[in-house]
């Protein structure tokens, strides 16, 4: 703050705590007239009359507990523009001293989880627990509460993977995030037929309804320009991150309007990378409970 806006600031909170007290003792000093006390005063409102009688004695005494209270709040703590207040405290400091304090206590801990390998750790509830909480804390936003995610959020509890499920995967995958990026194909393969007969061919890839005679037209299309990303079969890569397109399972919706709308004008979607939020021993977990999810404890697949 610069000391121009520092003066200010003062100026404003010093002129309200003095004219709270100033107010105090100018209705304080006022007396009521002999005969008037009790009298109503000419104001009614929804059946209540305003009577000309002083203040209550306690509450004229709070209110100058609150001037007295703000009056040494702000010698003690900062509210004066730049003065610090004679106690040094900032909030920032107090969330780094609470910090400090839950390293020093739960540091231990995640470091004799950190020493053991994912698999071994899935007979440890007590970890699997802490995991959930931090995946609760950083990461049912985009995945939900129950990590069954969403549109354009994947679904982590069914063993379906774009990068891969294996514990050191998805340790990297939180650590550093993904960029995963569909391009705009229409253009390639032939404008509005194209993308119609393309999505028809990878309706039939998962067994769904679809239309023999464009599926059939839209299969050159793919084996040609989609498979360089998905295989010739359909069922991805996970080196990339192209989505499985055999297993019925769609990340952005499996409508026939969906598909096409993806071939048409492609999809960027964006992990965001974690190594700057969590620590590795707290990725470690988190990676523990997103494991879990999709292997039975003690299994180790």
């Amino acid at each position: 703050m610069t000391h121009g806006w520092s003066v200010y600031v003062i100026f404003i909170v010093v002129l309200n705590v003095l004219g709270c007290a100033w107010l105090l003792y100018v209705n304080r000093k006022a007396k009521v007239k002999p005969g008037e006390a009790g009298e109503p005063v000419g104001h009614e409102f929804d059946g209540i009359k305003e009577l000309n009688n002083p203040l209550p004695a306690w509450w004229t005494w709070l209110f100058v507990v609150t001037i007295i209270f703000a009056g040494i709040y702000l010698a003690l703590y900062p509210g004066l523009g730049n003065f610090a207040g004679s106690l040094g405290w900032t909030s920032s400091g107090q969330w780094e001293g609470q910090v400090t304090d839950a390293k020093s206590q739960y540091g231990p801990i995640y470091a004799r989880y950190f020493e053991q390998s994912i698999p071994d750790l899935l007979t440890e509830p007590a970890a699997i627990e802490m995991g959930g909480r931090l995946f609760a804390n950083n990461c049912s936003a985009c995945h939900g509460s129950d990590a069954r995610g969403g549109a354009g959020y994947p679904n982590l509890t069914d063993d379906d993977w774009l990068y891969g499920g294996a514990p050191e995967t998805i340790v990297q995958t939180i650590t550093h995030g993904r960029n995963g990026m569909m391009p705009p194909m229409g253009g390639a393969i032939g404008g509005e037929p194209g993308i119609k007969q393309v999505a028809q061919y990878v309706l039939s890839l998962s067994g769904r309804p679809h239309d023999a005679k464009l599926a059939e037209q839209g299969k050159v299309h793919f084996t040609t320009i989609c498979a360089a990303c998905h295989r010739p079969e359909g069922t991805g890569n996970q080196a990339i991150g192209s989505p499985n397109l055999t297993d019925d399972i769609w990340l952005h919706g499996g409508r026939v309007t969906d598909i096409e709308n993806q071939v048409r004008n492609g999809k960027n979607s964006k992990m965001p990378a974690h190594a700057e939020i969590l620590e590795p021993e707290k990725i470690h977990l988190l990676a523990l409970y997103v494991y879990s999810l999709s292997n039975s404890p003690g299994s180790g697949d």
